[in-house]
């Protein structure tokens, strides 16, 4: 081995121990290792550093003892994840471990998921904060109307449902991911030039945000399913809204959005699917809803860990602020319908595109719904239309709604104009 090249590796390293140090500074670094204990293990081809958490108080030290946690890779993808901006796939902790094979994470699952909220910040604070883009979209949260529709649901329990509007003219309703609320639409919903021309709409189901769950449910282990959950969107369209919609969904809720444009076509008049999933298999983890691990920490972790490291900080705070505040097991209930039952391909097939027009907006920073997928469904949808967003992640319309607009605003121009 040259002297050269050794003085490159033992480079990775150093950098690697100067950026560990620098994030662990951050308060908000500090706040996500509260109660935390785990020795966690950086490894490079050269050699490793230790981060111990005792307690929740962290300190870096040199490699030394087992660790509970080791992540490993090879210096170049070490290069690669310590970069300004950060390629698909290394930018950030549960990226390296779903989506990145050069990373091998390795130790007591149990540990991992306790640490990971911690990781998550830990990875993203390793790189300079992008700032928040120049508000070029007039915005206002005064139009924004929040109430309760009694809405009748599929079990003929009829329950409040919280529901959120804004603007004039079609319809465009807008559901929610797994595990959130409506709030994640508030980036088109104070867009004023959008609400010129559409009537926002967006709800809560049973369970989230707002929405309560049904008076009949003691507490048993949530699980969503296709079946109830395309019966409460059309009981929802057809008793609140009353007429087809353009709909807009994300994830999850881009899932049953293209289940209601296969089996109830009458109610939609245009799909917009954002990250929309083909067989997201292997999501749900027995950690999710688990007695040693913080529900809404670990949720928000997942969610900092789907978007792109350029989306402004303020946005992904908002992001994993609303998944930090999800009922226990409502996430991982979600999921179960989302990576357990969906099959994107058995749905596709099933929708005419010739009669409802279609979109795919897929962010490249999206390792769950990705934009192969995308492609992919697109391919059984005749004249639909895929779109990447080149520097977004899971959450567009909430991660950088700025950003998201340079996306979307066409599409509901096309819309318009088709009619």
């Amino acid at each position: 081995m040259s002297e050269t090249t050794t003085g490159n590796r033992e480079g990775v390293l150093s950098s690697l121990r100067a950026r560990l140090a620098t994030s662990l500074a951050r308060d908000e670094v500090a706040a996500a290792a509260l109660g935390l204990n785990a020795r966690i293990r950086f490894s490079t081809d050269q050699g490793a550093s230790d981060i111990s958490a005792v307690d929740g108080v962290v300190t870096i030290n040199v490699a030394s003892g087992s660790p509970d946690v080791c992540i490993s890779a090879p210096d170049s993808a070490w290069n690669s994840a310590l970069e300004a901006l950060p390629q698909p796939g290394f930018q950030s902790f549960t990226a390296w471990q779903i989506g990145n094979e050069l990373f091998t994470v390795s130790g007591e699952p149990l540990i991992i998921a306790q640490a990971r909220p911690f990781l998550e910040m830990l990875v993203e604070n390793l790189r300079t904060h992008w700032p928040q883009p120049e508000g070029l979209t007039r915005r206002s949260f005064e139009g924004v109307v929040g109430r309760y529709h009694q809405v009748t649901g599929p079990s003929g329990i009829r329950i409040p449902i919280y529901t959120e509007t804004a603007g004039h003219g079609r319809p465009l309703l807008c559901l929610h991911t797994a595990g959130a609320d409506s709030r994640q639409y508030h980036g088109l919903m104070t867009d004023l030039a959008l609400c010129e021309s559409w009537k926002i709409v967006a709800f809560d189901m049973p369970f989230h945000g707002r929405s309560l769950p049904p008076p009949d449910w003691a507490g048993a282990r949530y699980r969503l399913n296709q079946a109830s959950y395309l019966n409460w969107c059309v009981a929802f369209i057809e008793q609140v809204l009353r007429e087809p919609v353009v709909l807009v969904g994300c994830s999850m809720g881009a899932g049953i959005a293209m289940v209601l444009a296969a089996d109830r076509p009458d109610l939609v008049s245009g799909l917009i699917a954002l990250e929309a999933p083909l067989r997201p298999r292997g999501r749900r983890n027995p950690y999710l809803t688990h007695v040693a691990v913080h529900g809404g920490m670990h949720a928000a972790a997942y969610v900092r860990g789907l978007m792109a490291p350029s989306s402004p900080t303020r946005d992904r705070t908002v992001a994993a602020f609303i998944y930090s505040q999800g009922g226990p097991g409502i996430y991982d209930g979600d999921l179960m319908f989302y990576s357990d039952e969906f099959d994107g391909e058995e749905v596709a097939r099933r929708i005419n595109g010739k009669r409802t027009p279609t979109y795919f907006l897929t962010g490249r920073y999206d390792y769950s719904a990705t934009v192969e997928d995308a492609r992919r469904l697109a391919g059984w949808i005749e004249g639909s239309t895929v779109i990447e967003m080149s520097d977004l992640g899971h959450f567009p319309m909430v991660e950088s709604p700025e950003r998201f607009a340079f996306y979307f605003r066409p599409v509901l121009d096309a819309l318009k104009a088709s009619g």
